[in-house]
């Protein structure tokens, strides 16, 4: 899948709330002539939780960072600025996985609470592959709320990209197996399912999310190939806790990290790799059709703590 050029430059643009923070935080702290002591690491700890990199994965920086002034390779305060990048490098390394869009049709569910930027990152993501080629579909399961089929009908409108919908209010397991027959009959490369965030019955949300790639499972064995939770980046712990729970339920096979370029704490990119072992797939760092990347973790880094 080709996505459009220029990733760097967009991504430095879209993380620079969060790399004016992370600067400030260790320009302050880690000054060259200050002393490396345990007021120090207490300090970096704080600012790696406040910037939602969790108190975890703060603590294990601060005992490398110990580990090595132990050793003697670490001796002044700055040098903890490329240790941390070196960190969060093999953190992050196996973190950038493809998705997996091999199956004609590959079905990609999306999955995420409401005003995560779902609706939008299906038709982003069907934009992009329609760019690259490939023939698409989207289908718009989230019949529960009205405005959301007409938010993917006028992007399906805006993409060039024919959307499948029902009436507001009918089974959304009736639109999704209209929607894999259509992808099947129709010669699609990839199908693209929107679904609820919030259900306005008694229904358990994540029953419902089951039913629905049962019923893709069985017109489709093997499907749904993707199974991605759209995350909004400024919800911070909140997110992650939103990350936990849809896996643990549903069964993820990566996450699509949107509205990076509205928070100061992308942090959150990497605790979801370190503590959740999911794979960051996609990242939206603007509005545009366009600011939606693949993730790339050298890059990512780069973006968020520059070398200096």
């Amino acid at each position: 899948m080709t996505f459009l050029a220029g990733l760097g430059a967009r991504l430095r643009e879209g993380l620079r709330r969060s790399q004016e923070y992370l600067a400030s935080g260790l320009g302050a702290v880690l000054d060259p002539e200050r002393p490396i002591d345990e007021a120090l690491y207490t300090e970096l700890e704080e600012l790696l939780i406040a910037a939602d990199l969790g108190a975890t994965l703060a603590g294990d920086f601060t005992n490398r960072a110990r580990e090595e002034a132990m050793f003697g390779t670490l001796t002044r305060a700055n040098q903890l600025r490329p240790l941390f990048r070196r960190f969060l490098l093999d953190t992050l390394a196996g973190a950038a996985q493809p998705l997996h869009l091999d199956h004609r049709p590959a079905v990609v569910l999306m999955l995420g609470v409401n005003g995560s930027g779902k609706t939008t990152t299906a038709a982003k993501l069907a934009a992009a592959l329609k760019g690259s080629g490939k023939h698409v579909l989207l289908a718009a399961a989230d019949t529960f709320r009205a405005a959301a089929i007409e938010q993917l009908q006028r992007w399906g409108e805006r993409v060039g990209v024919e959307v499948i919908h029902q009436a507001a209010g009918s089974d959304p397991a009736a639109v999704v197996f209209d929607a894999v027959k259509a992808a099947a009959a129709r010669g699609a490369d990839a199908l693209i399912v929107d679904t609820a965030g919030r259900l306005h019955t008694k229904t358990n949300l994540m029953d419902e999310l089951a039913k629905l790639k049962r019923v893709i499972e069985r017109q489709m064995p093997g499907a749904p190939h993707e199974s991605l939770m759209v995350l909004d980046a400024p919800t911070g712990q909140n997110g992650f806790a939103q990350a936990r729970m849809f896996h643990e339920a549903i069964g993820l096979t990566g996450v699509a990290l949107t509205k990076l370029d509205g928070t100061a704490k992308g942090g959150i990119v990497v605790r979801i790799v370190r503590e959740l072992k999911i794979p960051i797939k996609l990242i939206g760092v603007g509005e545009g059709v366009e600011d939606l990347q693949l993730f790339e973790p050298e890059a990512f880094v780069d973006a968020l703590v520059p070398g200096e």
